[in-house]
């Protein structure tokens, strides 16, 4: 097996990997993509991927990077969470997936959703009093989420046809 060729093969590993980080949490989908991509074309010689196909994924990586940061705080914002309730879920993630870190990865993941949810949940009723007003509070941060992840999968599916297609279609 040759350098360029085991180094092509890790750089489709990392694309898989990066298309499931699109849906989890924890995984950095699209800098995966991207890296992955990158990898493959270095061993190619960016013969069938060159610059101006790795400059557009990178856009698109970008893109997501925005949606990211702006995207689930201003749903959130939008349906009345306090700046607080979105740091309390931060922290709140942040402790679960560390707390539940004993099982591997499955732990991490569910402990992260679970303490978010929990840490946001609790400032908002600290700070509102009232349990349907955090409940909503809640689900506004849901709806974020869920759309943030639909349009990471749509970007990550987008970032992979554009380098399948220039990778064994041209």
């Amino acid at each position: 097996m040759t350098s360029s060729l085991l180094i092509e093969i890790c750089g489709l590993i990392l694309i898989a990997i990066g298309l499931i980080g699109s849906v989890l949490p924890l995984l950095p989908g699209l800098p995966l993509i991207f890296g992955g991509a990158f990898l493959w074309a270095w061993g190619d010689n960016f013969q069938r991927v060159g610059w101006p196909t790795l400059i557009a994924l990178a856009v698109l990586l970008v893109i997501g990077f925005v949606l990211d940061l702006v995207l689930t705080p201003a749903i959130s914002r939008r349906a009345g969470v306090s700046w607080r309730a979105i740091g309390g879920a931060i922290v709140g993630g942040l402790l679960g997936g560390i707390f539940l870190s004993v099982i591997p990865l499955i732990g991490t993941l569910f402990g992260a959703l679970l303490g978010a949810i929990l840490g946001m949940w609790f400032i908002e009723y600290r700070i509102r009093g009232d349990e349907n007003a955090a409940t909503a509070a809640v689900r506004a941060y849901i709806s974020g989420v869920a759309v943030t992840t639909v349009l990471n999968l749509l970007l990550a599916v987008a970032m992979i046809g554009l380098f399948l297609w220039q990778a064994w279609l041209t």
